[in-house]
C-alpha cells in the first residue's frame, strides 16, 4: 500500500533506539526524509547508518528548550517539517507515597510540556502549508494507569488532553494530531529491565518494526481522516471495552 509519503520530511524525537527508531525506519521506507535525535552522538550516528537518508542530530528532548531546539535544527536540516513524531523516555517509577511534589513538575516538563514545545515550533508552518501530521508516542498507561508509574500516568494523561484539543483546532487546516499508546515491545529498554538473555518471543511482546508501520500509517495521507485518536498498540493487553 502506497502511504503517499514519498518526499515528505519528518522529525522523529528520541529515535536512537526502540520504538522511535522503528518509527523513523518505517517512515524512511516510505520515502520520507527523517531527522532523528538522541543524547549520544555515537548512538544516534549508529542509528542513522541503518536508516536510509536519515539526518542524525544530538538533542535531549526531556526539556522544553531541548525539545524546541531539536525541531528547529530538524527544520533547518530538512528545509521544513511535514511530520512530527514526538517521543521520549518516561520519568522514574513511583507511587503517591514515594513521590515528592517536585517530581511532578519535572515529569510534566519531560512528558507533556516538551511535546507542547515541539508543537509550538512546527504546527503553525504545517497549517500554513495546509498539510501536516503530529503523532505522539505515549503509553498504554494513559488508558489503563499503571500502579507504580504515577508520574507517567499523570503527565502523559495531560498531554493526551492537549493533543485532543489541538486536533480539533487544526483539522480545518489539513493537519492531524494523534497519539499512539504502546504496550510491551521487544526494545532495548524492556530487555534491560527484564535482564540479559530474557526470552521475549511469546505473543505478549510486540515487535518494534510492527509498531513502526502502524505509526507510519497514522502519518500518511491515507490516514487523513484519523484525527484526535489515541490508538493502543499493545497486542490486546488493555482489558477495557473503550
Amino acid at each position: 500500500m502506497d502511504l503517499g509519503l514519498n518526499g515528505k520530511r519528518a522529525a522523529v524525537a528520541a529515535s536512537s533506539q526502540g520504538l522511535g527508531r522503528a518509527t523513523a525506519a518505517a517512515l524512511a521506507a516510505e520515502g520520507v526524509t527523517v531527522a532523528i535525535c538522541g543524547r549520544s552522538r555515537e548512538r544516534i550516528d549508529a542509528a542513522a547508518a541503518e536508516i536510509p537518508g536519515a539526518i542524525p542530530l544530538v538533542a535531549d528532548v526531556a526539556t522544553e528548550e531541548g525539545a524546541a531546539s531539536f525541531v528547529r535544527a530538524a527544520a533547518d536540516a530538512l528545509g521544513g517539517i511535514d511530520i512530527l513524531v514526538a517521543n521520549g523516555g518516561g520519568p522514574p517509577a513511583g507511587t503517591f507515597a514515594s513521590t515528592d511534589l517536585a517530581a511532578y513538575r519535572a515529569a510534566v516538563e519531560q512528558n507533556c510540556l516538551s511535546v507542547i514545545a515541539m508543537c509550538t515550533e512546527v504546527v503553525p508552518a504545517m497549517q500554513a502549508q495546509a498539510w501536516g501530521r503530529v503523532l505522539a508516542i505515549t503509553s498504554i498507561s494513559v488508558r489503563q494507569p499503571i500502579a507504580t508509574l504515577i508520574l507517567s500516568n499523570t503527565a502523559r494523561a495531560g498531554l493526551t488532553g492537549f493533543l485532543k484539543t489541538l486536533a480539533r483546532e487544526v483539522a480545518p487546516d489539513g493537519v492531524t494530531v494523534n497519539s499512539i499508546q504502546p504496550g510491551t515491545h521487544d526494545t532495548e529498554r524492556i530487555r534491560s529491565l527484564r535482564g540479559a538473555g530474557t526470552d521475549l518471543s511469546d505473543g505478549a511482546i510486540g515487535r518494534p518494526e510492527d509498531f513502526g508501520r502502524v505509526a507510519a500509517f497514522l502519518c500518511s495521507d491515507a490516514a487523513r481522516f484519523v484525527n484526535g485518536a489515541a490508538l493502543n498498540v499493545d497486542g490486546g493487553a488493555y482489558a477495557g471495552l473503550q
